[in-house]
């Protein structure tokens, strides 16, 4: 069972508290381009955040990314024709960037230091996380907050998660 309030989803759980951000959890503050990995080394109440992976996404133009013009598409009958919808190229390495980021969260749940998950990410970002995440991963998720926070600075996003717990 989940259940969505807000910006907040919290898997199994109704009622969101600061126990979720204890310490040793681990916080992913990610969106297609840029991922961090946190670790609070602080306690529940009075966050340490420290960065313990800072992953990047360089993205070429589309016109390098891509090949030719959109394909054309013909009816079967009659002289109408249109143009096949092209492809983007950087949503593509965003939803790639995103599987990146599980491989590396399952590395580090593999040398038993993820012990509990608190995900921040925008909408798109966190459902293209949620498909590239392992069954048996899920459990490890206290909390997945809908937001971008890649571009504040630590003492922001700690701020920002302690008003997310706190509402």
């Amino acid at each position: 069972m989940s259940i969505i309030l807000g910006n907040l989803h919290y898997p199994g759980n109704a009622v969101m508290t600061y126990a979720h951000l204890s310490t040793g959890t681990h916080i992913v503050i990610g969106d297609g381009k840029k991922a961090l990995i946190l670790i609070n080394e602080g306690t529940a109440t009075s966050p340490v955040l420290t960065v313990e992976t800072v992953l990047h996404q360089k993205n070429a133009s589309n016109q390098a990314m891509g090949t030719d013009r959109p394909g054309r598409v013909f009816a079967s009958v009659g002289p109408r024709s249109g143009s096949a919808e092209p492809t983007d190229w950087h949503q593509l390495a965003e939803d790639r960037f995103a599987h990146e980021i599980i491989a590396g969260l399952v590395k580090l749940a593999e040398r038993e230091k993820l012990k509990k998950l608190v995900i921040v990410a925008p909408a798109r970002t966190l459902a293209e996380l949620r498909r590239a995440m392992p069954d048996d991963f899920t459990k490890l998720i206290a909390a997945e907050i809908v937001k971008d926070l890649t571009k504040h600075s630590i003492p922001s996003i700690a701020q920002h998660l302690m008003a997310e717990l706190a509402a």
